[in-house]
């Protein structure tokens, strides 16, 4: 019988750790929850509009405030 060469021996070494790892491994299991799943978002949106006007803008809606 001829003897075995180490570099053959290396992987049947690394399949048997492998091969254990996986025999001793957990199982994990995923599912979905009972209820739904809420998120609340409270967004608070404020707009603040800044406008200048010229002199002539200004006093004409201050003579006719109605026109508005």
């Amino acid at each position: 019988m001829a003897p075995v060469k180490r570099a053959t021996l290396v992987p049947m070494y690394r399949i048997a750790v492998i091969a254990a790892a996986v025999g001793l491994g957990g199982c994990v299991n995923v599912s979905a929850p009972d209820k739904p799943i809420v998120i609340n978002l409270n967004i608070n949106i404020t707009q603040e509009v800044v406008y200048k006007l010229d002199g002539e803008a200004k006093s004409l809606i201050q003579n006719n405030p109605g026109i508005f």
